[in-house]
């Protein structure tokens, strides 16, 4: 196994560092004021062949692996950017790749490579169940050639601004099934035509530009067609798209703390206090230099994670600690940043307030830092389960 580095991928690296460019702070930051979608940035990803850089080169992507796609996100998000609101894409899409059928693959793959469809929507997560998947109570019920399904969704992001929607439903109850993650099923759902016919979309403004909604079935009719794979094993469908996910946020991570290491390092050099640099006292030295050497750590196990992946094996344990060691270096890194900048941390030319709320979701989303904790204890360790 080949493990790809930080260092790979120059050419991606530096031609996504040049299209960032083009979206400076004061993009962003007039869109974090009105929560408004960054179409502007999503199309331009989307023209350069960014986004799918996973899809196969017979269905009109590059081909490439997951690797690739951490340089592109990285990238975006030490520039300064924010994947946010278009990484979905990547990781959903592997669901269709891996388990749909050839017929689905021909007719949704290809226009989701050139853009004229949008799959940046993941209905996974409910109220009632937050992390514990196999209690979701969204059901498909199968009537002839179609499901009808009754549900509500929670904290699915970008569903506004998404054409098709990968959602895990229930087709069987879970106290009818053996164990409690099977009778769950995979259906891609046009939202185009399931908008106001059964599917209603609530934002939920938060404290960052997410696009982050909630989601309410009622009797939406949804053809058989568009189930994914087979019906009652979809929960194990949906794992290999959250380790690619739990990956590909990490890469995010990896660029965030960048970011606010780069930031600080060159305030931390050029402003002066006393009739010195403030870099010169090792009380600022010091944090800098913690958060490279945590950042450069949780890199190691991101790229370790995504080789792993790339070469079919299994990854679970790799991908939540690689989220896990990256969120909470990026988060410590956000909070240097502000501590270096003092004031000017705080204000919003400077960006590093709107980073520092974007990279905190990833203590929380999608997938908290205790639950990772306990795979590790229970699947890695042999500790007895706590729940």
């Amino acid at each position: 196994m080949t493990v790809q580095t930080s260092e790979s991928y120059p050419e991606i690296r530096e031609a996504v560092r040049r299209l960032c460019q083009d979206f400076p702070g004061e993009y962003w930051q007039a869109l974090d004021r009105d929560r408004t979608y960054p179409t502007e940035f999503v199309n331009a990803l989307t023209e350069t062949g960014f986004l799918s850089v996973l899809i196969p080169e017979e269905y009109g992507g590059s081909g490439l692996g997951l690797a690739a796609a951490n340089a592109v996100l990285e990238e975006i998000h030490r520039s300064g950017c924010n994947g946010g609101a278009c990484h979905a894409q990547m990781y959903t899409m592997g669901t269709l790749l891996r388990h749909g059928s050839e017929e689905q693959k021909s007719e949704y793959l290809p226009k989701i490579a050139s853009g004229e469809l949008r799959l940046q929507a993941f209905g996974v997560t409910e109220p009632t169940s937050g992390t514990d998947t196999t209690r979701i109570r969204t059901f498909a019920r199968r009537e002839g050639d179609h499901y009808v399904v009754t549900g509500q969704k929670i904290w699915i992001s970008r569903a506004e601004h998404s054409d098709l929607m990968v959602l895990l439903v229930r087709t069987e109850k879970r106290e009818d099934v053996e164990k409690p993650s099977q009778g769950i099923s995979v259906l891609l759902v046009d939202m185009r035509d399931a908008i106001d016919d059964g599917l209603t979309i609530r934002p939920v403004r938060t404290m960052l530009n997410h696009a982050t909604t909630e989601l309410f079935f009622d009797d939406l009719k949804v053809p058989a067609t568009q189930l994914i794979g087979e019906e009652g094993k979809g929960f194990k469908y949906i794992l290999d798209g959250m380790n690619a996910e739990r990956v590909l946020i990490a890469s995010e991570c990896i660029g965030d703390g960048r970011f606010f290491i780069d930031r600080a390092s060159e305030y931390a050099k050029d402003r002066s206090v006393f009739g010195r640099p403030i870099g010169q006292n090792q009380g600022i030295q010091f944090p800098i230099a913690r958060a490279h050497v945590q950042l450069e750590a949780a890199a190691g196990m991101v790229d370790k994670a995504a080789s792993l992946f790339d070469a079919g094996k299994p990854c679970g344990a790799e991908a939540n600690m690689a989220k896990m060691l990256a969120s909470e270096a990026s988060w410590y890194a956000a909070d240097m940043c502000i501590q270096t900048h003092g004031g000017f941390g705080f204000a919003e030319e400077y960006d590093i307030e709107r980073k520092f709320r974007e990279t905190r979701l990833y203590q929380v989303a999608p997938i908290s830092t205790n639950l990772i904790l306990s795979h590790v204890a229970t699947h890695v360790l042999g500790l007895p389960k706590s729940f």
